[in-house]
């Protein structure tokens, strides 16, 4: 039926496509993991020391909320609300699975008409959409309002924070 030179030929080929896919996989893992290999330990890039021998060392955290939300870019502002889209909507009145975001800045927390699944870890922190409230919450939903049903790691970069709360605010004038 079959003779040995079929199977060998059927075998080594197998062989040779699984090799392949091998050392596909052994070159994808040193070019998108900087060449490191599958051992346990890690090595940070780079160390920064700190010498305080009584000292105090001024560490420099970088411009105030106030001061980037000055120079917020709103047109910026309103790429960075799309991902928002997936729950929220600009229109007064009409709710999504998050309450709706027309007038927020400024707006009572809590407060938008029809939505009434808040969670009450919100009004516990604060009482108004001030912009430095909505950076704090923009920056870190959980950790600003521990229990808060907002499910969203948040955004980062402090300007992004800032272009995006004066987009929300541009849209209600």
């Amino acid at each position: 039926m079959f003779d040995t030179m079929t199977i060998t030929k059927a075998v080594g080929g197998l062989c040779g496509t699984f090799l392949v896919f091998l050392l596909g996989g052994w070159a994808a893992e040193l070019i998108y993991h900087g060449g490191g290999g599958h051992d346990d330990h890690h090595e940070q890039a780079y160390v920064i020391e700190v010498e305080s021998e009584g000292e105090d060392v001024a560490v420099e955290e970088g411009p105030s909320f106030e001061e980037v939300y000055a120079m917020a870019d709103a047109a910026a502002g309103e790429s960075k609300f799309r991902p928002c889209t997936a729950c929220h909507v600009l229109e007064q009145g009409e709710n999504g699975v998050g309450p709706y975001l027309y007038g927020v800045v400024g707006r009572d927390i809590g407060s938008a008409e029809g939505y009434d699944a808040y969670s009450g870890a919100l009004s516990q922190v604060a009482e108004v959409w001030t912009p430095e409230n909505l950076n704090g919450f923009l920056e870190n939903p959980s950790a600003w309002a521990p229990g808060t049903s907002m499910n969203y790691n948040g955004l980062r970069k402090i300007e992004d924070r800032a272009d995006l709360i004066a987009y929300l605010d541009s849209i209600d004038d």
